[in-house]
């Protein structure tokens, strides 16, 4: 027998674990307090009086001006007003759009299309828009254009007039008018299918006004054939653009490229952070020393919270290299709805005057908001890495600015944004100094850009920031617009709404925040709120190194423990058969070692559960989810332990441990507040004597608890929470692969003050302990895999 391994590579994540002290600061912003973080901001973001006074009045002309211009309206901003997420269409294109993207056979997509267009009421839709794009839009999402001109009955009643269409074409011919109808669409929402497509249309009539920065479309890789493909594009984009470039353009006037680290590196996360950090360094600076060459820019884009220390990491090495001395075409992007954007243009701004050469810094306020809402959520973390309000991220976005605008020795700044009082802000902070420029969206902001350009108006620079790719690539992004910029609440919808009053559209975020000193968003509760009647289970932030260093430490120090157990009865430890617990990834590993029951220890067991069934039985239900309770925050404090043997004994992976741990947690918490509600109603029930009781829930007496290998922790835990929770006697038998956690399960049931003669433990062989408790006339229930069933 092998003696347990001093080491195990699983417990040592990838990753320093010591932060430099300016990553550190960034860091510490994670997951702040958003009231916090915004009284930081607002006095960096404050204007005076005076020049608040000119923001808004430049806010307001600017406003005006595009409604008067809103005619000639098109494209994506059209598309967005015409179906914004307030109405049914908005949410059934948002919806079908995102699940074509999911869906891989045409039957699926034919029975999703008749089930999601056939619902919309498109009818009200035909005429709601002065462009010609988006009418045209309608009725080729009502998949009518291209196959049969409409007559009087379908414009009647266009739901029933596509559900027959779908009837008499067949799902596939409709399936091929959709996607034709997207093919129509994605010419508004990308710039060109080829980067040379691009080029062309950027370089006609007005196009050639504005600056482009091109983004080749495609989500992450997920292979390195992905990956290779997606470094392939953007080298042969870098060169294309460089050819097509004016020589007399300065590196910041240039058309420039866009680069997403994830579509370099099939695992870039922060589970696999040197690997990553390594081999994304490398292929990031090729790319780099590419577009020096041609003395184009290149901005690396920002993407999920999760991944932001990683990419520093990346963006570090890379815009330290010698290779790149000299050239100032190396850049980022930094979302403002992050809580750490000030204190990462803080660092950028030390980093640029460290090396000695600018940095391009886009400022965009962030495409992922609902993402981060919702990962954080899932996750259980103690806050969000975003805003939950608009206004703190308008403020973030213009303490952000203002701090890049007082270093232009340092950065060259790029504000993206399509709201004209952000917009008068920024204009208002750089004074005389043109040294920056603004950016829209392709096919958004035309209105409001017509007016930055105009050399007798504003006469500031605007670059595109434009998508490049097939129609299959487009539907992710254009589900981020939607979701970005679909809300009915949204600027590019309020600047457009003639019922809007100015003044609320053009009104100061710095002003109304600081003047309301509002909390963060009341119906965005904090991921532990998220439940009515029960604490939500608390996650670990496996991608914070401040969180996950302690994490590490106690799951190093558990695995030290020599584990020994043995079964469990009134409380008692009793001997068995001892045999040893190996880790299922390397059997020569043992864990530790189980003494397994046998019938003389089941029938001990069983004995003494029957004593203590009646007083359990009449146990107040507060009581006993008050104990649940109280074992809840014991799993949670002894994590680093539990998740240690899921690795160790079960052959878990850590982000798996996490979630089995946080969901043991909630069988807790859920059956604890069963308890107060249906648990807690009072029955009139004989005593042992005959007379009548005010009782509680009335248990069936004893439970035989038979769990799983596969969710050792979880399903053990909820089996036994349930029963005890409605009042039963508990005889708990893990499976035989995991009995080490199962035994550190009940030590914690135990310790939370759960009787001992009311859980027992007893570990074994299945088939023993099954077949003993099944023929024991005085157990009264057995449960299998969570079932409760006798």
């Amino acid at each position: 027998m092998s003696s347990p391994p001093t080491r195990d590579d699983r417990f040592v994540f990838d990753y320093d674990y010591a932060l430099p002290p300016a990553r550190e600061r960034i860091n510490r912003y994670y997951l702040r307090d958003e009231e916090a973080v915004i009284d930081e901001l607002i006095p960096v973001a404050k204007l005076d009086n005076a020049a608040a006074a000119r923001v808004q009045a430049q806010a307001a002309g600017l406003v005006e001006a595009v409604r008067r211009n809103r005619r000639d309206a098109g494209g994506l901003d059209a598309f967005l007003q015409e179906y914004d997420l307030s109405s049914q269409e908005g949410i059934v294109l948002m919806c079908l759009a995102e699940a074509l993207l999911r869906v891989p056979d045409a039957e699926t997509q034919d029975k999703l299309i008749r089930d999601k267009l056939a619902s919309g009421d498109w009818r009200g839709h035909l005429g709601g828009s002065q462009s010609m794009f988006v009418n045209a839009s309608t009725w080729g999402l009502m998949l009518t254009g291209r196959i049969v001109g409409p007559g009087q009955d379908a414009v009647k009643d266009v739901g029933r007039f596509v559900r027959d269409m779908v009837s008499r074409a067949g799902e596939p011919v409709v399936r091929t008018a959709l996607r034709q109808a997207m093919r129509i669409m994605g010419h508004q929402f990308v710039m060109g299918r080829t980067i040379g497509d691009a080029i062309k249309r950027a370089g006609k009539k007005n196009n050639r006004s504005y600056r482009y920065s091109f983004d080749m479309l495609g989500e992450a890789a997920l292979t390195r054939a992905d990956a290779r493909e997606y470094f392939d594009a953007y080298a042969n984009a870098i060169d294309v653009i460089g050819e097509a470039r004016d020589p007399s353009q300065s590196i910041f006037a240039a058309p420039s490229i866009s680069v997403k680290l994830s579509a370099l590196h099939p695992r870039y996360e922060f589970a696999n952070m040197r690997q990553a950090r390594d081999e994304l360094s490398v292929l990031l600076l090729e790319l780099a020393g590419r577009a020096r060459d041609r003395n184009i820019a290149l901005t690396v884009d920002a993407e999920e919270a999760e991944r932001l220390d990683l990419s520093l990491q990346i963006i570090e090495r890379v815009y330290r290299s010698g290779e790149l001395d000299g050239w100032e075409g190396f850049g980022l992007a930094v979302q403002a709805y992050q809580k750490r954007a000030l204190p990462l243009i803080d660092w950028l701004i030390a980093l640029a005057a460290d090396v000695g050469r600018r940095i391009p810094v886009r400022l965009v306020k962030g495409a992922y908001w609902d993402t981060e809402v919702k990962r954080a959520q899932e996750r259980g973390l103690e806050g969000y890495p975003v805003f939950t309000r608009k206004a703190s991220t308008d403020v973030s976005y213009l303490a952000c600015a203002r701090r890049l605008l007082g270093s232009r020795d340092r950065v060259y700044p790029q504000f993206a944004t399509h709201n004209a009082q952000t917009l008068a802000s920024i204009v208002e902070m750089a004074g005389d100094n043109r040294e920056l420029e603004f950016q829209r969206l392709h096919g958004m902001g035309e209105e409001l850009y017509s007016e930055v350009i105009d050399e007798e108006k504003l006469n500031f620079p605007c670059r595109v920031y434009a998508p490049v790719g097939v129609h299959e690539d487009l539907l992710p992004y254009l589900v981020r617009r939607l979701l970005e910029n679909g809300a009915n609440t949204s600027f590019v919808n309020r600047i457009v709404d003639e019922d809007a009053p100015l003044e609320e559209i053009v009104a100061d975020p710095v002003a109304a925040t600081e003047a309301a000193k509002p909390k963060p968003h009341p119906r965005i509760p904090l991921p532990v709120n998220l439940f009515a009647n029960r604490v939500n289970s608390r996650g670990v932030n496996l991608h914070d190194p401040a969180e996950l260093a302690p994490l590490a430490s106690a799951m190093q120090e558990a695995m030290r423990k020599e584990w020994h157990v043995t079964p469990v009865i009134n409380g008692e430890k009793v001997p068995g058969h001892a045999e040893p617990s190996t880790d299922p990834s390397d059997n020569r590993r043992v864990v530790g070692i189980v003494e397994q029951a046998d019938e003389a220890a089941v029938d001990r067991a069983v004995a003494a559960a029957a004593v203590a069934r009646p007083d359990w039985v009449r146990s107040d239900a507060e009581v006993r989810a008050n104990l649940l309770e109280r074992a809840a925050a014991l799993f949670e404090a002894n994590t680093g332990q539990l998740m240690a043997l899921l690795v160790h004994e079960a052959g878990k992976t850590i982000p798996d441990a996490v979630s089995e741990v946080r969901e043991a947690v909630d069988f807790l918490r859920y059956y604890a507040a069963q308890c107060r509600t249906e648990f807690a109603g009072a029955r009139s029930l004989p005593g042992p004597t005959g007379e009548s009781n005010e009782l509680s829930l009335q248990g069936r007496g004893i439970f035989v608890c038979v769990s799983p290998w596969n969710f050792p922790l979880a399903i053990f835990t909820g089996q036994v929470a349930a029963a005890l929770a409605a009042g039963n006697v508990v005889l708990a038998k893990p499976a035989e692969q995991t009995s080490l956690i199962g035994a550190r399960a009940v030590a914690l049931l135990h310790k939370a003050g759960i009787p001992g003669e009311v859980l027992h433990f007893i570990p074994g062989r299945g088939s023993v302990i099954g077949a003993r408790a099944i023929a024991d006339p005085r157990i009264d229930g057995v449960a299998f895999t969570g079932s409760t069933e006798t």
